[in-house]
């Protein structure tokens, strides 16, 4: 199967039957085998799972070799809102084909990612119209609060994980967020990690871990 977005798979080792499978999405200018460096580790306490790491569907304005789910040239909400929804309907169909592909349900599936791919996975998450195991936000927002409020279609429980030193993304935006979904009555928890910037620590990778275990032996 050749799926409408370039993607790198990590499948059990064993040839276990797949029971879950975690989508990860990369953040502006990286790719998928960026992301995939989480699954040296999830994957020995996940051995029914495949994972799946797909390259956003735009090369990165500011990084040729690297890949982007959204420009960023413009500070007009309007416009990178345009952006957004032009990926959030690209990812959908590249749901839609792993999902035939691996005859799996939105139940099994974990959506994860990084800034981008945190937006990406909460706007995809929770306007699907049928919910997800659980998603998982590292160092992200919520790209459109008025946007997604009219759009929300279900209550995935969601983890959301930010550093404090953060620079790029605000950590003020996980705070936004929280008040957001609880607002919504959306199931959220969140960690603001101390003394770090915009990237996935060991104690992010850690805590992101537990709480997808929890979710998809519960």
């Amino acid at each position: 199967m050749t799926f409408c977005l370039d993607t790198t798979i990590i499948k059990p080792e064993k040839n276990n039957n797949i029971k879950n499978l975690v989508v990860l999405l990369h953040g502006y200018g990286g790719d998928g085998k960026d992301i995939s460096m989480l699954t040296l580790n999830w994957k020995r306490h996940m051995p029914d799972t495949i994972f799946i790491c797909p390259n956003g569907h735009e090369q990165c304005e500011i990084n040729p070799l690297g890949y982007q789910w959204f420009d960023l040239g413009s500070d007009d909400p309007n416009y990178i809102l345009g952006q957004f929804l032009k990926a959030e309907k690209k990812l959908n169909k590249f749901l839609d084909e792993i999902k035939n592909e691996y005859k799996i349900d939105n139940d099994k599936i974990i959506l994860a990612g990084f800034s981008q791919g945190c937006m990406m996975s909460i706007n995809v998450g929770l306007t699907s119209e049928k919910p997800f195991n659980c998603i998982v936000g590292f160092s992200g927002k919520i790209i459109n609060l008025n946007d997604l409020k009219v759009r929300r279609r279900n209550s995935t429980n969601i983890l959301l994980i930010h550093g404090d030193l953060d620079d790029i993304v605000s950590p003020t935006h996980l705070l936004e967020a929280k008040d957001f979904f609880l607002r919504e009555d959306v199931n959220v928890e969140t960690h603001l990690l101390k003394n770090c910037g915009h990237h996935i620590p060991i104690e992010a990778s850690s805590i992101a871990l537990n709480y997808i275990l929890k979710k998809i032996n519960s």
